[in-house]
């Protein structure tokens, strides 16, 4: 006989396929420990602020007003209370691309590395547009 019968083959895949399928959620359940206990936490929370630019240019850092001038001091601050501080820069879409560059450049003689810039979803101006 010259032909090979591969259908026996294939019925010990199947068999190994669905063995696979039934024991591999099996594999992802984690183990049961209990964790000791540690007077330090070497994970700090990371700190996150809002900077706002109203339409008006008015400059606030979280829900306070802050001037353009006081604005590198406020920051310095909060940088040396933590390194590793966030800052998210919210403008106005009016606003002009001029005081955005002198506000980021604020940002950055501060010192501070992480800075976000906060968008909305295209599809959420597109929503506007249409109720307009």
């Amino acid at each position: 006989m010259a032909d090979i019968n591969i259908v026996p083959l294939v019925d010990v895949l199947l068999v190994i396929l669905i063995i696979f399928m039934v024991t591999a959620p099996l594999l992802y359940r984690g183990m049961e420990i209990q964790l000791p206990a540690a007077s330090t936490n070497t994970i700090k929370a990371e700190q996150r602020k809002v900077l706002t630019i109203d339409k008006d240019q008015t400059i606030s850092l979280d829900d306070e007003n802050v001037g353009l001038v006081q604005l590198e001091d406020r920051l310095v601050l909060l940088r040396e209370n933590d390194p590793d501080v966030s800052l998210y820069l919210r403008a106005d879409q009016t606003v002009p691309y001029g005081v955005v560059v002198q506000v980021m450049d604020r940002i950055k003689k501060a010192g501070i590395e992480n800075l976000g810039m906060v968008t909305v979803a295209l599809d959420t101006v597109t929503n506007r547009e249409r109720e307009k």
